[in-house]
């Protein structure tokens, strides 16, 4: 299958993209490249990889693809709260009208990466896909909108796939520490302590990055009949943690590690817990391999063989915001996140 996957030089697109070329897909990577200088760990190969910004491209740029994975966005809450008229025209608009594109190219299968944060202040409830979905920050409110125009375009040649993924954690040549279960590991493993800045009680579902790879690689692989014009859940029903909770398990793994709770840190209005149970059932070809725990140890062998210190957790390299306000102050690219200084045309491959 030939694939274009939106976003490849970001967190998840940089572990998908390796994994999908050694299923034997013809995977083409396109990134605006935000986050080029956001290493970590030793260098990886860069498959096939086209340096655009999909609110640039054109129906004629995807024809030849049997499929879009879509990951490009504005990627977390406090990310697409930075400009909250950008996140709806980049996590949205721009979703939307690629998708129409990818039709009008004769695109057949539209992969969707949405969240659970789509859920917002859910509660304790157990939410399967048919809950009700309450987002609480511009970025859970994109998504959401996004979802509802990819499923109006479905029709018998057209399948808009939607996948919610739970808080991914694990490690990625593209590394992200405004992830929370990435955040408590690299705190312990630089300063041997862990800072939790809400009261630890709100409920987060995890999922590896490689899972969450391994769940866009099973729904292309899937029947139509079984994902057509679906929405899923990804990660594992018995990975649902308090906040408290995950900052524990880290805590077990780490030798002398200790929490704290940030004064005056109040409960997070995020909450929700999700039943995985849908893409089990529909796409057996999704069989999740990791927990938390291994997670845990895997994160930090990989912040011990990078040599990982205190200073680098402060470093705007690990945490997208930062990235960005950063490129924004140095003039690299202007307030629509558009580079003023990149030589490379739209399109070119590199």
């Amino acid at each position: 299958m030939r694939i274009l996957v939106t976003g490849s030089e970001g967190y998840i697109g940089s572990v998908l993209m390796p994994l999908a070329c050694a299923q034997g897909h013809d995977a083409v990577g396109l990134d605006a490249g935000w986050f080029s200088q956001c290493t970590f760990g030793p260098a990886t190969g860069r498959q096939s990889f086209i340096c655009a910004d999909v609110r640039d491209l054109r129906s004629s740029d995807l024809r030849g693809f049997d499929a879009v994975v879509h990951l490009a966005a504005l990627s977390n809450d406090p990310l697409g709260s930075l400009d909250p008229q950008l996140t709806f025209e980049i996590n949205y608009k721009a979703t939307v009208r690629l998708a129409r594109l990818a039709k009008e190219a004769g695109v057949v299968r539209f992969v969707f990466s949405s969240s659970c944060s789509s859920y917002g202040a859910a509660g304790n409830a157990l939410l399967d896909e048919n809950a009700s979905c309450a987002p609480v920050t511009p970025y859970g409110r994109s998504k959401v909108l996004a979802e509802r125009k990819l499923a109006a375009l479905a029709d018998d040649r057209f399948t808009p796939v939607i996948l919610r993924n739970a808080t991914a954690y694990g490690p990625s040549p593209r590394l992200r520490l405004d992830l929370v279960l990435n955040d408590f590991a690299a705190s312990a493993a630089t300063s041997g302590h862990i800072v939790i800045r809400s009261d630890g009680s709100p409920w987060r579902p995890v999922v590896h990055v490689e899972d969450i790879c391994r769940a866009f690689l099973a729904v292309l692989d899937a029947p139509q009949a079984a994902v057509h014009n679906q929405a899923f859940n990804v990660g594992r029903t018995e990975e649902n943690y308090r906040v408290r909770e995950l900052a524990e398990m880290v805590r077990r793994t780490v030798p002398g590690c200790r929490v704290e709770y940030a004064r005056g840190g109040g409960p997070d209005k995020r909450c929700y817990r999700v039943d995985c149970g849908k893409i089990l059932r529909r796409v057996p070809g999704f069989v999740p391999h990791w927990t938390v725990p291994d997670g845990v140890r895997q994160l930090h062998e990989a912040y011990y063989d990078a040599g990982f210190v205190d200073a680098d957790l402060q470093s705007p390299r690990y945490v997208r915001l930062k990235t960005l306000q950063g490129l924004l102050a140095e003039g690299h690219v202007d307030t629509a996140l558009r580079w003023s200084d990149r030589s490379e045309p739209v399109g070119a491959v590199v």
